[in-house]
């Protein structure tokens, strides 16, 4: 898909070991003075055909960027994700991506600076789960533990490390990690895609050392996120009872997601920092 303000790409770097570094708006303020200025910046936004995903890559539109997309399965659903970016005005390029499979990245990472010359945010939010109860040990098997750590965490450290000379490229780059408040504490769907996220957190740390100066690394891990599929498959007593728990009264949404990882993105001073993003759940206040 093509269009919009950024349909002109910039002078292609070379995939893997040093890339020319170019001029980036990192260090100017935006046109508010509010953070950093993301007009004309390139993201890619991994799992952007699910409910967080969309919702993230429409956010990141509207801040100015040029969106590129991933799915696994679900192609209608990143070409409905791109048509958002496109009626903000901004170029989109849907990617088929199994993020397990180093291949499929790297092909990825090629498709993205072919068709924009470059890449300045990395939005680590495509994931894979199967409710497992934590009782339930005998269910959760060897393979099914390798499928969740394998997409969930080796997935986002491959694409991080791909990208890493384009990030640095310019003045800086960023990389959000989407996780989860069941990386904080023993409690999701299944233990697997708890410590997955715990990993996640763990890696946002240790990627924000290894990519300074150039590139911050946060994340952000929301809770119940109300109207997604993965919270309408909850049965209405969990998600009632992850309501009361929460000081504010009410859960996230996907657009409060979003705009945590747009204010990540335009902060110039956060990194290794994970933002929680549930309403204010006492269990998880002293994790964030």
């Amino acid at each position: 898909m093509h269009g919009g303000r950024g349909s002109g790409k910039r002078p292609r770097p070379q995939l893997g070991g040093s890339v020319p570094r170019r001029g980036s708006p990192w260090g100017q303020r935006g046109r508010e003075g509010r953070g950093m200025e993301l007009e004309g910046r390139v993201a890619l936004v991994t799992g952007g055909s699910g409910d967080i995903g969309t919702a993230i890559s429409d956010a990141l539109a509207r801040a100015g960027c040029d969106v590129a997309v991933t799915f696994v399965g679900n192609e209608d659903g990143a070409k409905a994700t791109a048509g958002l970016v496109e009626a903000a005005g901004r170029a989109a390029l849907p990617l088929a991506l199994d993020q397990r499979v180093e291949s499929s990245i790297e092909d990825a990472v090629a498709a993205v600076v072919d068709r924009f010359g470059g890449c300045d945010v990395l939005v680590n939010n495509g994931a894979w789960n199967i409710g497992i109860p934590f009782p339930e040990l005998d269910r959760l098997d060897a393979e099914t533990w390798d499928r969740v750590l394998e997409t969930n965490l080796r997935g986002p450290y491959l694409l991080a490390r791909a990208l890493a000379p384009h990030l640095r490229a310019g003045d800086g780059g960023r990389v959000v990690n989407i996780a989860s408040v069941g990386g904080l504490m023993p409690g999701s769907s299944s233990i697997a895609y708890s410590c997955s996220k715990a990993g996640l957190i763990h890696l946002t740390h240790c990627l924000a050392v290894a990519l300074a100066p150039e590139v911050a690394v946060n994340c952000v891990a929301p809770g119940l996120v109300e109207g997604t599929r993965m919270a309408l498959r909850l049965p209405e007593a969990v998600a009632a009872g992850a309501r009361r728990q929460a000081v504010l009264g009410k859960v996230g949404s996907a657009e409060d997601v979003a705009d945590a990882t747009v204010l990540l993105c335009r902060a110039d001073t956060i990194t290794g920092q994970t933002i929680v993003v549930d309403g204010g759940m006492p269990g998880a206040m002293n994790f964030g």
